[in-house]
């Protein structure tokens, strides 16, 4: 699995995680804290890492900053 994304939350992530869904490309989600116990971010604790199987990676990238490219380009991987 490679991290595509790193989202600033849980509810970013699920977004994101939508997108690629809707593309077929799987998906899953790791993070360091529980969401509901950290609902902001501080030091990287609510940061969502999206992950992708290795041969998803360039297309999950590609749709994820296609769709998002306003903010995201501070947080590429």
């Amino acid at each position: 699995m490679m991290e595509v994304y790193k989202a600033i939350g849980e509810l970013e992530a699920q977004i994101i995680k939508s997108l690629l869904d809707s593309y077929g490309i799987p998906s899953m989600l790791q993070s360091n804290a529980a969401s509901s116990v950290h609902s902001f971010v501080f030091d990287s604790m609510g940061e969502v890492k999206v992950m992708v199987p290795d041969m998803f990676a360039e297309e999950a990238k590609a749709l994820i900053y296609s769709e998002n490219t306003s903010d995201s380009q501070d947080r590429q991987v």
